[in-house]
């Protein structure tokens, strides 16, 4: 479904194709003797463009809407499939034929791809939950490593094996960790005759190593469901 702001369109207004992308805008150095020096300053990207035809009893009602968004010139979202856009109307064009046949041409300025960042904010969020499980591991190193999980291709993604793996091993990771830190706990609270002042020091430094290890790892699992979202 093709939405732009309150639109919803259907039927003979829906466009065959809908191109995207855009260019990279480089500053370009020219150097004596042929040589270059890139700088890329950033995406630059091209406006979305379509055409379609308003038809049936509505047809010039939703035709009008459109021009007046156009008019009003208020930033909007644009989404379909997996795209989200927020966009300004540039530019529409109608063809009045007759009140139920009006084809249109629309072109939109992008302001943000929206769809991208929450992209670029996944893969971000994903990488820390990979130096936090990598940071844990130095603080306890009876964890079974969860980085290759973390590290497959699809663990960001909600509902695919590689997202479910890597909750899982997270989530088994942090039962072990419960458990080591009460059987440290019981350690320390021993009668008189109990462990040696050596063997309480040794078991005081892995309930910190684990107690650290938890935290960490509970971090890595918090932001690897929000990549997911």
């Amino acid at each position: 479904m093709l939405l732009l702001g309150p639109i919803a369109f259907q039927d003979f207004e829906v466009p065959e194709t809908l191109s995207f992308g855009g260019a990279q805008s480089l500053a370009i150095h020219r150097l004596p003797g042929g040589a270059r020096v890139i700088d890329a300053m950033g995406r630059d990207d091209a406006e979305l463009h379509w055409s379609g035809t308003f038809s049936g009893p509505f047809a010039s009602e939703r035709a009008r809407t459109l021009d007046l968004l156009r008019a009003d010139g208020q930033p909007m979202a644009l989404t379909w499939d997996a795209f989200f856009y927020t966009v300004v109307i540039s530019r529409f064009e109608a063809q009045y034929s007759r009140a139920t046949w009006i084809p249109y041409r629309i072109a939109c300025t992008v302001l943000a791809d929206e769809a991208a960042q929450s992209d670029t904010l996944a893969i971000s969020l994903a990488a820390l939950a990979v130096t936090d499980a990598a940071t844990a591991l130095g603080y306890d190193p009876a964890i079974n490593d969860p980085q290759a999980w973390l590290s497959a291709p699809g663990a960001a993604i909600s509902g695919t094996h590689a997202h479910a793996v890597a909750n899982y091993a997270l989530q088994t990771e942090q039962s072990g960790l419960a458990i080591r830190i009460a059987t440290s706990e019981a350690g320390l609270v021993a009668p008189t005759d109990g462990p040696t002042l050596a063997a309480v020091t040794d078991i005081a430094g892995s309930l910190a190593g684990s107690v650290a290890a938890r935290g960490y790892i509970g971090r890595a699992a918090t932001n690897l469901r929000h990549a997911s979202n």
